[in-house]
């Protein structure tokens, strides 16, 4: 019989190497290291000192690497009498220009996003459906236990590593992790049913027909 299921190295290849889910899947692990390592340098860094610090003495070092690089290369080219000119003359040809068509795409994907979470948000707190209230109501109940647990800065952090670790944990154990979720997700829509059958306020009217 001829399995069905693709081997894993066509699911890998799905994701475009260049693009920001091969950095977080890990397809390229030297790329991917620097790029988690410089963010997490930056956000530990901000635990400890203001953000415009931070940002000073990053682009000083970045300015003293880029200055002592090109006088590193002057000088090696005039022992060595060549000219090959700028080192860094293929990156100062890229074009850093942001097209407009794009930046409107994205801004009108931003404006539907904010539509639809203040709609949410009026549908919440204004108790369309008490079931999903009640829920949201939960979850900011929680949140007042994870603020007085984490700050900012360190929900940041726990989410950048959440980002560079648990897709790539999904994407090898996809099956046994499926299968408890869907285990989790049955008893939440059986508690749900319960909790929707025993309050009517769950229970939104349903439109009349008219004759």
């Amino acid at each position: 019989m001829v399995r069905k299921d693709r081997p894993r190295r066509n699911e890998e290849e799905e994701i475009p190497v260049d693009s920001v889910a091969a950095l977080i899947y890990w397809r390229q692990p030297e790329k991917t290291g620097i790029v988690f390592g410089v963010i997490m340098s930056i956000l530990l860094s901000l635990t400890y000192f203001s953000l415009i610090s931070v940002f000073s003495y990053s682009a000083l070092l970045t300015l003293m690497g880029t200055m002592g690089f090109r006088i590193y290369k002057t000088i090696l080219q005039a022992v060595q009498k060549t000219s090959d000119g700028h080192p860094f003359k293929d990156i100062l040809d890229i074009d850093l220009t942001l097209p407009s068509e794009k930046v409107h795409e994205v801004a009108d994907i931003a404006v539907a996003h904010a539509n639809a979470a203040v709609s949410e948000l009026r549908r919440l707190f204004l108790i369309e459906d008490f079931i999903d209230s009640l829920k949201f109501s939960v979850g900011l109940w929680c949140l007042t236990y994870v603020g007085s647990w984490f700050n900012g800065m360190t929900l940041i952090i726990i989410g950048v590593i959440a980002l560079f670790t648990l897709p790539k944990v999904y994407e090898t154990n996809k099956a046994q992790i499926d299968q408890n979720l869907a285990l989790v997700q049955g008893k939440i829509n059986e508690l749900t049913a319960k909790i929707k059958a025993a309050i009517p306020l769950g229970k939104k009217a349903e439109p009349t027909k008219e004759e």
